[in-house]
């Protein structure tokens, strides 16, 4: 009698185990491209994102010291007017490394030419108004 319990008792069949590795595959192949679209946008989100507080600490730099418009603000100007420790206080830099550069009182920073090329497939020109 038990003989006849462990023969009837088996596992999965090698099939069984690959046709469940296949739907695993096959809905891990449509989820990817949406999180990779959706990281890539959030990065541009972000870089956006930095160019407002720039433009805030650009302004808030020539109203303590009196610049004129059209003056010129050095980075290590206007980083001082942003959260200390943050990554855009420490360097200066977007996210893929890329200099913001010296910015000009009263006119809007600019996204840097190769972070706009690399970022353009999830953020065309519309996205980066004003700031392009």
């Amino acid at each position: 009698m038990l003989n006849k319990l462990n023969k009837r008792r088996g596992g999965f069949t090698l099939v069984e185990i690959m046709i469940v590795v296949a739907i695993i595959a096959l809905l891990a192949a449509i989820a990817v491209p949406g999180f990779l679209r959706a990281r890539k946008r959030s990065q541009a989100s972000r870089i956006l994102n930095d160019l407002r507080l720039i433009d805030a600490a650009v302004d808030q730099y020539a109203i303590e010291t009196n610049k004129a418009s059209g003056a010129a603000v050095a980075v290590t100007d206007w980083t001082n007017y942003l959260k200390k420790n943050s990554a855009l206080w420490n360097t200066g830099n977007d996210l893929f490394g890329q200099p913001y550069g010296q910015q000009t009182v009263d006119q809007l920073p600019r996204v840097p030419a190769s972070t706009k090329n690399s970022l353009s497939d999830v953020a065309d020109t519309s996205f980066w108004s004003p700031y392009q």
